[in-house]
């Protein structure tokens, strides 16, 4: 028996880096899946999102393990394309025990500024709070709700240096933050009917987005092209432990725990998996 046996998961960003990696992990435990990805660019992003290849991979590796899968391509930013991607694979697969609202973009160094600011926002706050709700009338007793906050929405950033500079960038923190308050208030109010609600928080995920040109740019701002070996010995900054970034398999085994019953008591964690990311910033508090 795995460890959610029997269970069926609804991931969003399910195409590629932590949203495939969550899928594979949580079938190779049992769980059927339910996977959605936009599988387009946003013209705003300065990277390249996921392909319809990609949501097919993700799908080929979930049958490989004896799992069954209902793939959409679909946008977390409209609430009815969420709520139909649920329906649809609650018909097919029978239930609905696992959300993992894990799709996110980064929008440093976006164009238009303020696109970037909005496509931002409407994905990793809205888009989470979309697939949360589609999600949320069939869910029962023992149901978990994961999201995917960040590092950064833990970090002390009331210095601001320069207002207006990179208002995509900004927008990945304030949403994540957001999000995360929002969980902790669901949390409480689920508790009741035995469901959870938790927010996982990475520091620096090896995933395309990590390793992109914009991000790059954010850790080498003193070059103009910078590459992914300019740009690595600066992502070691932004954790304790000599590591550059952890693995999408690392932030899987996370969502594994929260989304088993070894977690049934286990609600409105921010359960942070950053390497010690969070002890640079902070002195000991509760």
């Amino acid at each position: 028996m795995g460890r959610v046996e029997g269970k069926v998961a609804f991931i969003t960003g399910a195409a590629r880096g932590q949203g495939r990696s969550h899928a594979v992990r949580l079938a190779a435990e049992g769980a059927d899946i339910i996977a959605v990805d936009i599988c387009q660019d946003i013209d705003s992003i300065q990277y390249p999102l996921s392909r319809p290849e990609d949501l097919d991979e993700t799908a080929r590796l979930v049958e490989k393990s004896g799992r069954r899968i209902v793939t959409v391509q679909a946008d977390v930013r409209d609430a009815a394309q969420m709520r139909d991607a649920v329906a649809r694979g609650v018909q097919e697969l029978g239930r609905l025990d696992i959300v993992v609202a894990q799709a996110g973009i980064a929008g440093m160094k976006g164009e238009p500024q303020w696109q970037a600011w909005t496509d931002v926002l409407d994905t990793n706050l809205v888009g989470v709070l979309n697939a949360i709700h589609a999600g949320l009338p069939h869910l029962e007793a023992g149901g978990s709700i994961i999201a995917t906050g960040s590092l950064a929405a833990l970090m002390d950033i009331s210095k601001v240096d320069q207002p207006g500079k990179d208002p995509g960038g900004v927008a990945y923190m304030v949403a994540k933050r957001a999000l995360s308050m929002v969980v902790h208030e669901l949390a409480t109010h689920l508790a009741p009917k035995k469901i959870r609600a938790n927010v996982i928080h990475p520091t620096n995920c090896n995933t395309p987005m990590l390793q992109s040109e914009p991000m790059y740019r954010s850790f080498r701002p003193d070059l103009e092209h910078p590459t992914r070996a300019d740009a690595e010995p600066a992502f070691h900054s932004m954790q304790a432990m000599p590591v550059p970034y952890v693995e999408p398999e690392d932030i899987s085994d996370a969502v594994l725990f929260l989304a088993s019953d070894e977690s049934r008591f286990v609600t409105g964690s921010q359960l942070r998996v950053d390497a010690g990311g969070y002890l640079k910033w902070y002195d000991y508090h509760i």
